[in-house]
Formats: structure tokens, C-alpha cells, sequence
């Protein structure tokens, strides 16, 4: 099948095209680099560096979309709420209207978010503007379209600096560094760390079963630890310590993929723990000794 991906230069975007590639299919991506790489591009992959409102410049020969290209994180979309409404909002809009016009099914990335209050952050509210976009789009068009709800994605590839870095690679970085781990607030916030292989088979999954699910498919692992175990996960492992720093704005208290619909109707299951993930990272430094165990 020939499949696009938008944000297929990114951390997410970059598995999932891995995966599509090993399973066979004609992949092409979209992504404007603000946080995607060159440097993650695949093997017989087509690659368009274009905006995301721009994706009717694409070919129209496409029978899958897997919208993943956002602004992906809480903070930076206090700054910009009107290139992350831009972006996420009338981006999802874009896509929806391009698939619509040539018949490809859409696979649209949510987040855990949903499950909070929506308007506490730009970003957390264009995630939900995002859902019901799609749910408006599938019932009034009767479009093929499906909602993955993610929740703390981490792994392989994963960015470790700058404003689109989530708390796993951030800390990554710092115990490499010998700097110590910053917790923001108090570090009882828990959170539900879900292995990048685990979204990417979510997502394969989702692609590809002609089940259809009035809601979200929610990819979860069902675990979630506070953000103080997970410091004492790094602490063991490298030996770093820790400094407090200010509870920002938007911060969810908790994220858990609370319902097995996901797990019973998709036969999906995650398999990767974060205890392992981050025992690998210290316990085999040699890059190529990691790739083997795909934890690096």
C-alpha cells in the first residue's frame, strides 16, 4: 500500500515508518523539520519538506494517513497558542479535507490529554479540537478515521533537548552529562511511560483492522509511576542526583490508560517496561551493543 506520514522525520514518525518499510509498503512523509530530523530519514523513503496546511501539494495516490506532525508539548504551546492552533487544529483540518478528496483512511495521533481538562493548555485544547474534527468528519462524510490516544511516549530516538523533549530523554541526557535530574514540583505527578515499539504496533494495528471504534483507541500500558520512582529508576542506574525545580503551568497530576478496550478489541499488549529501558541505557554504553537490544 502506499501510506503517508506526516511528522515522518520525527521521533514517532520515524518508528512507525521503520515499521511500514520492514512490513512492505510505498511510504512518503511530510514533515517541516521544526523538530523532525534529516538525520532519522529511511531507505526508500520519500521525503516532502513542506507545512503541514500544505499537505494538498502531496500525491493523491495515497490509501493510508498517519497524522502524527504536531506541536507536541504542553510548555512551548503557552508561547505560540496561535501556531499551535495553526498547526494542530487547522493542521488536523488540512489532512482531514486532503483525505477525504482522494478516499485514504486516517489514522489521527490524540493524546492522554483528553482524559484532563481541555483548557488548560492551547495544546491540550487543539488535541481535543483534534478529536472532534475527526469524529466530525467521520460521521458527517462517513470517512475512515481512527483516534490513538497516546500517553508519555519514550524510546529509541526519542529528543533529549530542547522544547519538544519530554521528561525520559531530558533526563537522559542529563545523568550522560553528570548534571542532576531537574523534577518539576513535587514529583508525585504520575504518569503512564509507554514504550515507542508498543505505539508503533498500536498504530500498525489500528491501521490496518477494518474494526471500527466509535471513541479512541487508548495506548496505554495501564501502569503509571510518579515522577520521584521514576528519578530513583535513573538514580540507581547512574547514580545522579536530583534538584526540585517550579511546578509548571498545565502539568497533569496523573496519566493511566484506565479501560482494556485497546488491549481486548485490537489483541494489542505492551511489552516493554521503562525499568528495562533504562537499565539498558546504563548498563551497556556502546551504542552498537544497545541497537541489538533496541534500547538505545
Amino acid at each position: 500500500m502506499k501510506i503517508l506520514v506526516t511528522g515522518g522525520a520525527g521521533f514517532i514518525g520515524t518508528n512507525l515508518i521503520k515499521r511500514l518499510v520492514k512490513e512492505g509498503h510505498k511510504v512518503s512523509s511530510i514533515d517541516n523539520y521544526d523538530s523532525g530530523l534529516e538525520s532519522n530519514h529511511q531507505l526508500n523513503v520519500i521525503y516532502k519538506n513542506d507545512d503541514i496546511t500544505n499537505i494538498d501539494r502531496m500525491p493523491r495516490d495515497f490509501d493510508k494517513i498517519f497524522h502524527l506532525a504536531a506541536l507536541s508539548r504542553i510548555q512551548p504551546s503557552f508561547n505560540n497558542p496561535s501556531e499551535t492552533f495553526r498547526v494542530n487544529a487547522l493542521g488536523t483540518q488540512k489532512v482531514l479535507d486532503f483525505a477525504r478528496n482522494i478516499g485514504a483512511k486516517v489514522v489521527y495521533a490524540g493524546s492522554s490529554s483528553r482524559w484532563h481538562d481541555p483548557y488548560q493548555s492551547p495544546y491540550a485544547a487543539c488535541k481535543h479540537i483534534g478529536e472532534e474534527i475527526c469524529k466530525t468528519y467521520k460521521k458527517t462524510y462517513g470517512m475512515d478515521i481512527e483516534i490513538a490516544r497516546f500517553y508519555n511516549v519514550y524510546g529509541p530516538g526519542e529528543i533529549v533537548e530542547g522544547d519538544w523533549a519530554a521528561v525520559i530523554g531530558i533526563w537522559r541526557r542529563q545523568a550522560n552529562a553528570h548534571e542532576p535530574i531537574t523534577i518539576v514540583g513535587d514529583g508525585e505527578q504520575r504518569r503512564d511511560f509507554t514504550h515507542v515499539d508498543d505505539i508503533v504496533d498500536g498504530l500498525y494495528r489500528i491501521g490496518f483492522k477494518t474494526e471500527i471504534h466509535e471513541d479512541a483507541w487508548e495506548l496505554g500500558t495501564g501502569l503509571n509511576y510518579s515522577i520521584n520512582e521514576v528519578y530513583l529508576m535513573f538514580k540507581e542506574r547512574f547514580g545522579v542526583d536530583f534538584v526540585y525545580i517550579p511546578e509548571q503551568s498545565g502539568n497533569y497530576r496523573k496519566t493511566l490508560r484506565e479501560n482494556n478496550d485497546t488491549i481486548e478489541r485490537l489483541n494489542w499488549k505492551p511489552t516493554d517496561k521503562l525499568e528495562d529501558y533504562i537499565f539498558y541505557l546504563n548498563k551497556f554504553r556502546d551504542r552498537k551493543f544497545l541497537v541489538l537490544l533496541k534500547y538505545y
